[in-house]
């Protein structure tokens, strides 16, 4: 069982923790700055989200939280792996329903992260076997999948036609509007990772000839369709998106990352958007670090909402980067999988549970996923 509700409930408006400060994000009043990553959980049987889920999330609710969920594909063609959450059916949104109500039934924020793999699937996950698509025919080069340590071998991809193009921005109109029926208070459109829409962004992979290819507006022109189309169908003050112009995870690099940045926090402006969400230069897998000469400040800069950073972050860079303006909100993965009650260890200074790397992409519904214990060692 979860931890009661009063201990996870955290009076924060009082702290001096920068983390631990109040923010309001558009219609969202946040009690805190401490964010809940999408994580890939893979323990979404017959890609439907499951009844273990309203215990994993809730376990890390907190009144006035925001949590994002993990990638749910928008289409069957989406689909990037086994047991990942889809948002395209029916049956997914009645799925995600009862998980939705519990995060709320705690306070929670809860926003659905819109995901398309591209070419970062392979021929199993594809309708009849087909070829995954993309931006291009060129297949992932990497033999690793993002984490850096999981062996994977991709196929060579379908590039899309221009005229298909608009199909896949359907889809996310769609899903968008299926996660808004299934509860969520807003989407977070996945641009980052390597994944679709950043296969369509980096000049290392997006080699068309067309409208979509050449130029940075053009490469940026899919993405930007994809925030229009969600925008228009649920609101803008819905709606963030989640971009990695400084990674070259799935084999997706740009050769000028902060040009490439800077033109979608722009860009983002002028469709009033409520959040964007940035990956760390540093981040070169989702788990190593590296030293760089790069930053997200000329991007926090530009965008005029609300600016999340993600990658690597602890307790106290996570305050320094608050203290000194570098972003709004930060956004936690490892840790919090592991700690459902980080904002109150954060609170207290508290030791931290380890997490288990060998459990993050396993299939089951306990183990890795709901087993951490809380600080009252209640789990």
């Amino acid at each position: 069982m979860a931890a009661g509700d009063n201990s996870n409930a955290i009076e924060m408006e009082d702290s001096k923790i920068p983390l631990l400060t109040p923010y309001k994000m558009g219609r969202f009043n946040l009690s805190h700055r401490i964010v809940l990553a999408p994580l890939t959980r893979m323990r979404s049987y017959n890609f439907t989200a499951q009844p273990h889920a309203i215990l994993y999330y809730s376990q890390r609710t907190t009144k006035g939280g925001f949590l994002i969920g993990e990638a749910s594909a928008i289409s069957e063609t989406a689909i990037g792996g086994p047991n990942i959450p889809g948002i395209w059916k029916r049956e997914h949104v009645e799925a995600w329903k009862p998980i939705v109500d519990g995060v709320h039934q705690k306070g929670g924020i809860f926003f659905c992260q819109l995901w398309h793999a591209g070419r970062a699937s392979n021929f199993c996950f594809q309708p009849n076997g087909q070829s995954p698509v993309s931006s291009t025919d060129k297949p992932i080069t990497s033999k690793f999948r993002i984490d850096g340590t999981t062996a994977s071998a991709f196929p060579a991809p379908r590039r899309l036609t221009t005229e298909e193009i608009p199909q896949i921005v359907q889809d996310h109109r769609i899903a968008a509007r299926n996660a808004i029926e299934a509860g969520f208070d807003g989407v977070e459109i996945h641009g980052a990772n390597g994944y679709l829409i950043d296969q369509f962004l980096k000049d290392k992979v997006n080699d068309r000839t067309d409208i979509y290819g050449g130029s940075l507006e053009n490469r940026c022109r899919f993405a930007l369709e994809v925030v229009k189309a969600v925008a228009e169908e649920i609101g803008a003050d819905r709606v963030g998106i989640r971009l990695s112009p400084f990674a070259d995870y799935n084999d997706c690099g740009d050769s000028n990352a902060e040009a490439l940045g800077l033109y979608m926090a722009e860009s983002l402006n002028k469709l009033g958007i409520l959040y964007c969400h940035m990956i760390e230069p540093r981040m070169i897998t989702q788990f190593e670090e590296q030293q760089t000469r790069h930053s997200l400040l000329p991007m926090r800069k530009a965008f005029k909402g609300t600016f999340i950073v993600a990658g690597g972050y602890t307790r106290d860079n996570g305050n320094e980067v608050i203290t000194r303006g570098g972003a709004d909100l930060v956004a936690f993965g490892r840790l919090f999988l592991a700690n459902p009650d980080l904002p109150r260890r954060f609170e207290l200074n508290a030791p931290l549970n380890k997490y288990d790397r060998s459990t993050f992409y396993t299939f089951d519904p306990v183990i890795g996923y709901t087993d951490y214990p809380f600080l009252d060692g209640i789990v």
